[in-house]
Protein backbone atom coordinates (compact mmCIF):
# COMPACT_ATOMS: atom_id res chain seq x y z
CA UNK A 1 0.00 0.00 0.00
CA UNK A 2 2.70 2.09 0.79
CA UNK A 3 4.56 1.91 -2.21
CA UNK A 4 1.60 2.54 -4.37
CA UNK A 5 1.44 5.60 -2.63
CA UNK A 6 4.91 6.77 -3.28
CA UNK A 7 4.57 5.86 -6.84
CA UNK A 8 1.46 7.59 -7.41
CA UNK A 9 2.76 10.68 -6.00
CA UNK A 10 5.83 10.59 -8.34
CA UNK A 11 3.26 10.63 -11.40
CA UNK A 12 0.42 13.07 -9.76
CA UNK A 13 -0.56 16.36 -12.03
CA UNK A 14 0.16 18.42 -9.10
CA UNK A 15 2.76 19.22 -6.66
CA UNK A 16 -0.11 19.76 -3.84
CA UNK A 17 -1.28 16.44 -4.87
CA UNK A 18 2.62 14.99 -4.71
CA UNK A 19 2.88 17.11 -1.37
CA UNK A 20 -0.45 15.21 0.57
CA UNK A 21 0.78 11.81 -1.16
CA UNK A 22 4.36 12.15 -0.05
CA UNK A 23 2.92 12.93 3.72
CA UNK A 24 0.91 10.49 4.08
CA UNK A 25 3.25 7.82 2.72
CA UNK A 26 5.49 9.45 5.82
CA UNK A 27 2.67 8.64 8.29
CA UNK A 28 1.86 5.31 7.17
CA UNK A 29 5.57 4.74 7.77
CA UNK A 30 6.04 6.57 11.35
CA UNK A 31 3.66 5.38 12.99
CA UNK A 32 4.14 1.67 13.32
CA UNK A 33 7.44 3.25 14.53
CA UNK A 34 6.23 5.43 17.09
CA UNK A 35 4.13 2.60 18.55
CA UNK A 36 6.26 0.39 18.86
CA UNK A 37 8.59 3.02 20.79
CA UNK A 38 5.68 3.79 22.89
CA UNK A 39 4.99 0.78 24.40
CA UNK A 40 8.41 -0.58 24.56
CA UNK A 41 8.88 0.35 27.97
CA UNK A 42 5.78 -0.95 29.17
CA UNK A 43 6.60 -4.32 27.67
CA UNK A 44 9.74 -4.58 29.06
CA UNK A 45 8.28 -3.82 32.31
CA UNK A 46 5.50 -6.72 32.24
CA UNK A 47 7.97 -9.03 30.98
CA UNK A 48 10.67 -8.35 33.84
CA UNK A 49 7.45 -8.60 35.96
CA UNK A 50 7.01 -12.23 34.87
CA UNK A 51 10.41 -13.25 36.01
CA UNK A 52 11.63 -16.39 34.34
CA UNK A 53 9.14 -16.22 31.91
CA UNK A 54 9.28 -13.10 30.46
CA UNK A 55 13.46 -13.85 30.15
CA UNK A 56 11.99 -16.72 28.24
CA UNK A 57 9.70 -14.85 25.92
CA UNK A 58 12.64 -12.10 25.43
CA UNK A 59 15.19 -14.90 24.04
CA UNK A 60 12.15 -16.88 22.01
CA UNK A 61 11.05 -13.67 20.59
CA UNK A 62 14.88 -12.69 19.55
CA UNK A 63 15.55 -16.24 18.25
CA UNK A 64 12.10 -15.50 15.80
CA UNK A 65 13.74 -12.23 14.97
CA UNK A 66 17.36 -14.18 14.00
CA UNK A 67 15.55 -17.02 12.11
CA UNK A 68 13.40 -14.71 9.89
CA UNK A 69 16.67 -12.65 9.31
CA UNK A 70 18.38 -16.26 8.40
CA UNK A 71 15.10 -16.93 6.08
CA UNK A 72 15.78 -13.46 4.34
CA UNK A 73 19.30 -13.96 3.44
CA UNK A 74 18.64 -17.59 2.40
CA UNK A 75 15.67 -16.92 0.27
CA UNK A 76 13.70 -19.10 2.16
CA UNK A 77 11.22 -16.46 3.62
CA UNK A 78 9.15 -17.14 0.49
CA UNK A 79 8.73 -21.02 1.21
CA UNK A 80 7.62 -20.89 4.76
CA UNK A 81 5.26 -18.19 3.41
CA UNK A 82 3.82 -20.36 1.19
CA UNK A 83 3.93 -23.20 3.52
CA UNK A 84 2.20 -21.08 6.10
CA UNK A 85 -0.75 -20.39 3.60
CA UNK A 86 -0.81 -23.96 3.21
CA UNK A 87 -1.25 -25.19 6.40
CA UNK A 88 -3.38 -22.07 7.44
CA UNK A 89 -5.49 -21.25 4.54
CA UNK A 90 -7.65 -18.58 7.00
CA UNK A 91 -3.71 -16.82 7.36
CA UNK A 92 -4.93 -15.52 3.51
CA UNK A 93 -7.93 -13.68 4.54
CA UNK A 94 -5.67 -11.41 6.27
CA UNK A 95 -4.92 -8.15 4.84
Amino acid sequence: MLGAILTTSAVSATVKQGIVLLAAYSLGLAVPFLGAAVFTDRLVGRLKALGRIGRMLEIGAGAVVVAMGVAILTGELTTFSYWLLETFPALAKIG
